[in-house]
Order: structure tokens, then C-alpha cells, then sequence
């Protein structure tokens, strides 16, 4: 009777295996589509605005100075800004995330 009970228990656990690895893999192709694609394609976005950055350009730093754009050393790869008159500073171009006046006219759109 206890072998007929534990060999039922048995049959039944064998497709929990396959149940708990399809929630796995749906966990984890949630979590890529709301959390690491997002992410990917944000980081897309800042590159190419980093790689098309010119002077004359409102930004913000990594630090969050805000400023000026006046030169671009692609040797260096160092981009040297203007935060306030006459007071240039240079930043690593990879440091360099957003254009200001493009978010500033989002938001006053709003």
C-alpha cells in the first residue's frame, strides 16, 4: 500500500521539473524584455550621441555641470567645456551624457 502511495507521489513530481523550468525560462524572458533591453537601448542612444557630438553643444556631465561644448580632442578622446564665461573644463568624452536644450524643450512643451 505505501509502495503503491510513494510510487503515485513519484509519477506526479516527474513533470514538476519541466512545470519549474518553464517558469524559469518565462522569469527570465520577462526580466530581459522590461529590464535589459530597456537598458541596451538606452545605452545605444548615449553612445551615438557621444560619438556625434559637436561644438556648440549643451550638455551634462557624468558630475552633472552643465555647460557648453567648444572642443573635441578625438585623439584624447577629451572633450573640453565651457561652464561658465571663460571657465573651460575637460571632460572624457564618455562622461559626457545629454543634450540640454533638447530635454529643456521637452519639458517646457509639457
Amino acid at each position: 500500500m505505501t509502495s503503491m502511495i510513494l510510487a503515485a507521489q513519484a509519477a506526479q513530481g516527474g513533470g514538476g521539473g519541466m512545470g519549474m523550468l518553464l517558469m524559469m525560462v518565462a522569469i527570465f524572458a520577462i526580466m530581459w524584455f522590461f529590464m535589459i533591453r530597456p537598458q541596451q537601448k538606452k545605452q545605444k542612444e548615449i553612445r551615438a550621441f557621444q560619438n556625434a557630438l559637436s561644438e556648440g553643444a549643451k550638455v551634462v556631465t557624468g558630475g552633472g555641470i552643465y555647460g557648453t561644448v567648444k572642443r573635441i580632442d578625438l585623439a584624447t578622446n577629451v572633450v573640453e567645456v565651457e561652464i561658465a564665461k571663460g571657465v573651460v573644463i575637460r571632460v572624457d568624452r564618455g562622461y559626457v551624457f545629454a543634450d540640454t536644450s533638447a530635454a529643456m524643450a521637452s519639458t517646457q512643451a509639457k
